[in-house]
């Protein structure tokens, strides 16, 4: 067996209504820090901050004592000037800990509003793999969505242009607290639902088949995860107040999150990533419509690996040939979206065939995700994919 390393936040909170019960469950988290109350940072998603849950659990914290400050100045694919703004904020205030409420770009700015809360370090010096030198705040995560699985990476996504986007990723990011609340995804519209959905898929899928730090950790979070995402993904969608559902979709986003945070992501990733970057296509949209062809390219290189991911949901049995297998597991992936709604085409949000040779272009420049693909993509092959996606 190779050597490797896992790592994950330092404690998970797995319950439906558990958001009510934040005082309580920051409380080890204040004490180790040898504080009864504290100055609380909250960022939160804008639609989030009117809802009734987040006034009771704000009135919570400061019924306990605790000095709470909320801004919701977040938004999708966050620039680096909104960083740069909040974290000043956090800063000013002089915040004992870092709570966010949200999707993924409100986790990702938190991550890194809790280490630049400390002022030690420059968010321009950080970019990359391993290079945040500083330490950070205390820093609580509650997804709102079943999707990214923010709240167990080291990771933060920034764009840094027009339609380029830079990551942090260090460990310093793992978050101390990860709070999985299902019933803030009650009442996520279809899209958001079946969209955040499929991407955690890719995140089980891309972390089984990764070219570099594959393990046996990362492998059973991989299977486990796909296998809950697959089998409640539609149920969601139909029926959207499945409680039970709801959760198992958050468990299983959070445990692809694990996944991928130690086997990272890979083609899927590097080639959606264009298309929320030019087209502001949401990601997990963006990953969606590029899926069932990245996985035809790999088939080569990931043929073994397509057809025990086959197994894992239910496609057929291990004792069938790999090949057929694997060839019914990248059909089912080409369901995903037409069965839950999605657009299937790149044409269908809005993308024109005159766009796919500057976006293969602008896909070669994530060498951080294109390193982990079990097949290697070169521009050309890109700009197939993408024809065939078109």
């Amino acid at each position: 067996m190779a050597p490797f390393e896992f790592r994950t936040v330092h404690r998970l909170v797995c319950e439906s209504g558990s958001a009510l019960r934040l005082p309580d469950i920051l409380t080890p988290l204040l004490v180790e820090r040898g504080l009864s109350t504290a100055r609380l940072f909250v960022l939160v998603d804008p639609f989030i901050q009117a809802t009734t849950t987040f006034q009771a659990i704000i009135a919570a914290l400061q019924a306990k004592g605790h000095n709470v400050l909320v801004s919701s100045d977040v938004e999708p694919d966050p620039p680096e000037a909104l960083v740069l703004r909040v974290a000043e904020e956090a800063k000013t205030f002089q915040a004992d800990l870092v709570l966010a409420i949200g999707g993924g770009s409100t986790l990702d700015v938190a991550k890194l509003i809790a280490v630049l809360a400390k002022g030690k370090q420059a968010l321009q010096a950080m970019y990359g793999v391993g290079n945040v030198h500083s330490d950070r705040l205390p820093l609580v995560l509650l997804p709102t969505t079943s999707g990214t699985g923010s709240e167990v990476t080291p990771i933060s996504i920034v764009t840094t242009g027009a339609d380029t986007k830079m990551g942090v990723v260090s460990p310093v990011l793992y978050g101390d607290v990860a709070v999985l609340d299902a019933d803030w995804t009650l009442s996520l519209p279809q899209h958001v639902t079946a969209a955040t959905g499929i991407d955690a898929m890719v995140h089980a899928i891309e972390a089984y088949t990764s070219k570099r730090l594959k393990n046996p950790y990362a492998d059973f979070l991989a299977c486990e995860a796909l296998r809950l995402l697959a089998a409640n993904l539609h149920t969601v969608c139909q029926e959207p107040g499945n409680r039970e559902a709801r959760q198992a979709m958050m468990l299983g986003a959070c445990m692809a999150g694990q996944a991928f945070a130690n086997s990272p992501v890979g083609g899927v990733h590097a080639l959606a990533y264009p298309i929320g970057g030019i087209f502001h296509v949401p990601h997990g949209l963006s990953n969606s419509l590029v899926l069932p062809h990245v996985l035809t390219f790999n088939k080569p290189a990931a043929l073994q690996w397509y057809a025990e991911l086959a197994v894992v949901v239910g496609l057929g049995s291990s004792n069938e040939p790999a090949a057929a297998l694997a060839d019914r597991f990248i059909d089912w992936t080409a369901t995903l979206s037409p069965s839950t709604g999605l657009p299937v085409k790149l044409r269908d949000v809005g993308i024109a065939e005159k766009d796919l040779d500057t976006m293969a272009q602008a896909a070669m420049l994530q060498t951080r995700l294109l390193s982990n693909n079990p097949r290697e993509i070169d521009q050309a092959a890109a700009r197939a994919i993408y024809a065939a996606a078109f």
